[in-house]
């Protein structure tokens, strides 16, 4: 059994699809009835005991400014690829702070704080089982929850991927070698962080699904979305 050691949140990005909110604040920030999604994120790692956090940011980084000062052990990392490169670039930067660790992005709602808990067995990715079609990431596991390949198309059978994964300092290791060797070696600049161990170097781990309930988090990814959420937004076109 490994405990978490420290939390790296992913909030560098544009969040190009919740404008014309993101022109001035950064997705993490936007407030979903009356608490900044960031937050929610921040407030379940410190239902768990986890305080050692590295947020990496980059689209309007100064409004980040405050969570140091209103959260300890806070640390900002800033991605000065964020306006070029995908989020590859983002964990690239923080490569070295991988141990136990546990990645999330900061735009989403934790509704369920124990599925953050320190205490975990293997690598993997957080995934509700799914029985209609969905166009997230969908893994397919075997009969202990070991993924055998995933989907990036989607799909309506298995497991429904979410941005919250949990490292072991071994898999740690690994996944910090072939991010330098994706990024710098062969300069692949516009995949996402998580196709290094899901795609590109898939058999270097043994990822186990970590089994969650479909609303244990809430992925905010739409304008539409977000007016169901919270009715303050109701008239935002």
């Amino acid at each position: 059994m490994s405990k978490i050691d420290n939390a790296i949140i992913m909030a560098a990005g544009f969040g190009t699809r919740m404008r014309p909110l993101t022109y001035t604040t950064p997705k993490p920030l936007v407030e979903i009835n009356g608490k900044p999604m960031i937050e929610s994120v921040i407030e379940g790692l410190h239902k768990n005991d986890i305080y050692d956090i590295t947020i990496v940011v980059g689209y309007l980084a100064d409004k980040f400014k405050y969570l140091p000062r209103k959260y300890k052990q806070i640390t900002l990392v800033t991605n000065p690829y964020y306006d070029k490169y995908n989020n590859i670039s983002s964990l690239y930067v923080v490569r070295n702070q991988l141990k136990n660790t546990i990645i999330l992005d900061g735009d989403q709602i934790i509704n369920n704080s124990s599925i953050l808990n320190k205490n975990f067995d293997s690598s993997g990715y957080a995934g509700s089982l799914i029985n209609k079609w969905s166009d997230e990431w969908i893994m397919h596991t075997d009969k202990n929850g070991i993924v055998k390949e995933c989907d990036r198309d989607g799909g309506d059978q298995g497991w429904r991927l979410y941005s919250l994964s949990k490292w072991t300092k071994s898999d740690s290791t690994k996944l910090r070698k072939y991010l330098e060797i994706e990024f710098e070696q062969k300069k692949q600049h516009d995949i996402y962080w998580d196709d290094v161990p899901m795609f590109k170097h898939f058999s270097e781990f043994q990822l186990k699904v970590q089994p969650i309930n479909s609303n244990d988090i809430i992925e905010v990814d739409s304008i539409e979305q977000l007016k169901m959420l919270d009715s303050k937004y109701q008239t935002l076109r």
